[in-house]
């Protein structure tokens, strides 16, 4: 029986490590499609900045805290508090755009999750000629730690939106 070389063997694992190189994983941006048609737009008869009005409205009613400093750009934000050591944010923008005869909404929502994370804390006593020592310290200190942030895609979320709009219209 013959046994590899060690040329022979440091080559397999070269080409093995090149291949698991690789195959490494998608990246985000390599799966965004730019269709035509998504679920972040709404198109409407009245002008841009009556139906960002619209959208500013509803909104509103349903407890979002609004930034409307630029007419036909809105943005909303609200909390949510799902657990006692979670919390998430929503972050809605509208954008209300002229398009031929119609207007159309660009609606996106960010959503971000942030989670109490708890940690302890040391001090340090340093002693000249002895050295030093790290003695922990018994607090807690909580912080909200960012654990997570994504664009929302789901078309039923933006479909409940626009039908609230279009029923303010009316």
């Amino acid at each position: 029986m013959q046994f590899p070389t060690p040329k022979l063997l440091l080559t397999l694992a070269l080409a093995t490590a090149l291949t698991a190189c690789s195959s490494s994983p998608k990246k985000a941006y390599q799966s965004e499609t730019f269709d035509a048609e998504t679920p972040f737009q709404f198109h409407s008869t009245l002008p841009p900045l009556v139906l960002c009005d619209y959208g500013k409205r509803a909104l509103l009613s349903q407890g979002y805290d609004v930034d409307a400093s630029a007419p036909q750009s809105i943005r909303g934000q609200k909390f949510f508090q799902p657990q006692s050591d979670l919390q998430v944010q929503l972050k809605l923008t509208l954008v209300c755009l002229a398009t031929g005869e119609e207007s159309t909404m660009y609606a996106s929502a960010l959503q971000t999750r942030h989670e109490l994370k708890s940690g302890g804390s040391s001090t340090g006593l340093s002693v000249a000629g002895l050295g030093s020592i790290s003695v922990p310290w018994p607090t807690d200190k909580n912080s909200l730690v960012k654990v997570g942030e994504e664009t929302i895609s789901d078309p039923e979320f933006y479909r409940r939106l626009f039908v609230l709009i279009d029923t303010l219209k009316e």
